[in-house]
């Protein structure tokens, strides 16, 4: 009681043993570049694929390891598309009650910030990406509660207006134009917070030698095609979701939650987690960084970057240690996937086994090694939840599965969570 009053809980059970034991080095480390930071926002999951993707850029223009690509872009068209989905997701739903559980979830966060990857996919596939230079970030973009309460408000007012207006015996058609002014509003309002995002822009750069290059005005769909140029559809997204509700090799969607209204939906391929590690070290192994969604806040010291289960003794102050099982934790509303990163190196034995995993986070440079965090695989056995790879590096047997036709899981499973 003593220690505990006088600091955080979390530094009085921290184990010295483990901190001091903390071995840096890994069998496979990709090259890296410079860390990157979404302030006080919930744009994670854009960091960590855009993270992936520069590794390409930065290669093919043979350019600094401080290159980004513009995640304020990005984000201008998530919310202007989430907007969109969200009031075609009302007019869906305009006879459900409005004190039902569908209609309060629709209601609760309809441009919060956080994402999957599939939405991150939609959206390069719709709009592309740009240089950091060609839409840099603005105060909004990097606190964005304001924006968001705004623009919740709207969409909120606009659900409500066309809800009235269906309830009051207007037509399928005189509630659907009720649609487009509040979308006028909402492209406004982003472009206030946010400012416009380019339809073309000048593109000129000096690689690493000093050598200058001009490629000239582009679109942010070509920017993409020349520099990028990676399949986004040959990738694979996994899970491990242990509930006794679903079942493993089984491919899974979530109702209701998507960005861009006709695109690809969520799929989900559920896993044995060692199927999972199995996929990441084998595309880190050829060079490639892996996307992946973790439950970041348990088990993890932020100073230090370290996650690991045995971090913190929290059985010698309480007098007790916590019991559930990751299912039973899933069950129990005490865990769900809740920010996205980047893996970047693993650690192999001798027998191919992994012992820990070398990440890359988008919260700046002072946390971790220089903005890099590390992650012990029984972390990865308890706390990680999805990772984005090849479908080469998926086993051949579960590729048929992603050709099925998914099961839709209700909108609050706990799989529906978005990464922010």
């Amino acid at each position: 009681m003593n220690a505990v009053c006088h600091a955080p809980v979390s530094k009085v059970a921290r184990s010295a043993r483990v901190f001091a034991a903390t071995d840096f080095t890994f069998s496979h480390h990709l090259e890296e570049n410079k860390a990157t930071s979404q302030g006080a926002s919930g744009r994670c999951w854009l960091f960590a694929a855009l993270n992936t993707l520069r590794v390409v850029a930065i290669e093919r223009m043979e350019l600094e390891d401080d290159f980004e690509f513009s995640q304020n872009h990005l984000m201008f068209w998530d919310k202007m598309e989430k907007a969109n989905y969200f009031l075609e997701s009302i007019l869906l739903t305009l006879d459900e009650p409005t004190d039902g559980r569908l209609i309060a979830h629709l209601l609760s966060a309809p441009v919060q910030d956080g994402g999957q990857w599939h939405m991150f996919v939609n959206l390069v596939r719709k709009y592309g990406v740009v240089p950091k230079t060609a839409m840099p970030e603005t105060d909004s973009s990097g606190r964005t509660g304001e924006l968001n309460y705004q623009l919740t408000y709207l969409l909120r007012e606009a659900a409500c207006r066309m809800r009235h207006a269906h309830h009051s015996g207007a037509t399928e058609a005189e509630v659907r134009a009720m649609k487009a002014p509040a979308l006028i509003e909402a492209y406004r309002m982003l472009a206030i917070h946010l400012g416009v995002p380019p339809r073309d822009f000048f593109w000129q750069w000096r690689d690493r030698d000093n050598k200058h290059h001009r490629e000239g005005t582009m679109t942010p769909l070509r920017f993409y095609e020349k520099f990028v140029g990676a399949d986004l559809g040959d990738m694979a997204c996994l899970i491990h979701c242990p509930q006794a509700s679903k079942s493993f090799e089984t491919l899974y969607t979530i109702r209701f939650l998507g960005n861009v209204v006709g695109g690809e939906p969520i799929k989900y391929l559920n896993v044995e987690v060692d199927v999972m590690k199995t996929a990441a070290a084998n595309q880190i192994k050829a060079g490639e960084p892996v996307w992946f969604g973790c439950d970041v806040g348990k088990c993890l010291d932020r100073d230090s970057g370290l996650m690991d289960v045995d971090l913190f003794e929290y059985d010698l102050v309480y007098g007790r240690a916590p019991s559930m099982t990751k299912a039973e934790r899933l069950d129990y509303g005490h865990a769900q996937m809740t920010h996205a990163m980047v893996f970047t190196g693993v650690d192999l034995d001798a027998s191919d086994k992994p012992l820990k995993w070398r990440v890359e986070n988008s919260w700046g440079d002072k946390a971790g090694d220089g903005g890099f965090m590390q992650m012990t695989d029984r972390w990865f056995d308890e706390h990680n939840y999805e990772v984005v790879v090849r479908k080469r590096y998926v086993p051949e047997a579960l590729l048929p599965v992603l050709d099925t036709e998914p099961i839709a899981l209700d909108p609050w499973d706990p799989m529906g969570a978005l990464a922010c």
